[in-house]
């Protein structure tokens, strides 16, 4: 009888426990469909929105893991030809127009990148929302008609990211990014961020629009449009070079 008791009660700590290590699990699994489990490249337009005016970027995306990353901007025409590349913990810009290549500081991670609300941190993927944050399911809400997960990361200690901690909802059926909210070092919500338009691409099912919104700036609003994508590309670690930084068509 004892004996029993005491499996009883172990299956019902083992039952409490479950929900940190599935949320590190469930984040992951998120990622790993939005950017690929090895590498990725998309094709995306990006709008910026202000009271007074319209700006849209069009570029493209490479990533392999999480050390490495390179953009090329397509158009307009006064943007095209830029790139940003990062290899490991290292950043640089190219800007043809000047013939000049830039190393990013790390404080240069949390500035807007191009003039939108996006930061450089986030087109570069300088920090990992897998292994520089932990996870803990807070709960389930509806997102959209879907069914989430409602996960709190908290920055680990001395990790280099710009947020203190992210509230995410993350879809129970498919493992969607739907809803981020991100959070600054003292609590204040900083930003939200939606997934929409989900929709079968490269054989997943993934939201297909971004659309952040900060929280102090009305009427400001960055909108990504995935117009194309493929996970899992062949591609190697030299891809990602200064020397294709200044010439990646």
């Amino acid at each position: 009888m004892k004996k029993e008791l005491f499996t009883l009660l172990l299956l019902v700590f083992s039952c409490l426990n479950l929900p940190a290590q599935d949320a590190s699990e469930i984040v992951k699994r998120a990622n790993d469909k939005i950017n690929g489990e090895k590498s990725s490249y998309g094709i995306m337009k990006m709008t910026i929105i202000r009271p007074e005016w319209e700006r849209t970027l069009e570029f493209k995306n490479w990533t392999m893991g999480t050390d490495y990353a390179l953009t090329l901007i397509t158009a307009p025409a006064r943007d095209k030809g830029q790139s940003f590349l990062k290899r490991g913990s290292e950043m640089w810009s190219w800007n043809p127009t000047i013939n000049r290549m830039i190393k990013l500081p790390p404080s240069m991670m949390s500035q807007g990148w191009m003039g939108s609300d996006y930061t450089n941190d986030d087109i570069l993927n300088e920090s990992s929302v897998v292994e520089d944050y932990t996870h803990e399911i807070t709960g389930e809400d509806e997102i959209e008609g879907r069914m989430c997960y409602r996960i709190k990361m908290t920055a680990r200690e001395d990790a280099p990211v710009i947020w203190g901690h992210q509230v995410r909802w993350i879809d129970k059926k498919d493992y969607l990014f739907m809803k981020a909210e991100l959070y600054d070092e003292d609590g204040y919500l900083v930003r939200t961020e939606l997934g929409k338009n989900i929709k079968t691409m490269d054989g997943r099912l993934i939201p297909s629009v971004l659309e952040l919104i900060p929280e102090d700036e009305e009427g400001y609003k960055t909108i990504v449009e995935i117009e194309e994508i493929e996970f899992n590309i062949a591609i190697e670690d030299s891809f990602f070079s200064q020397q294709n930084l200044k010439r990646v068509r």
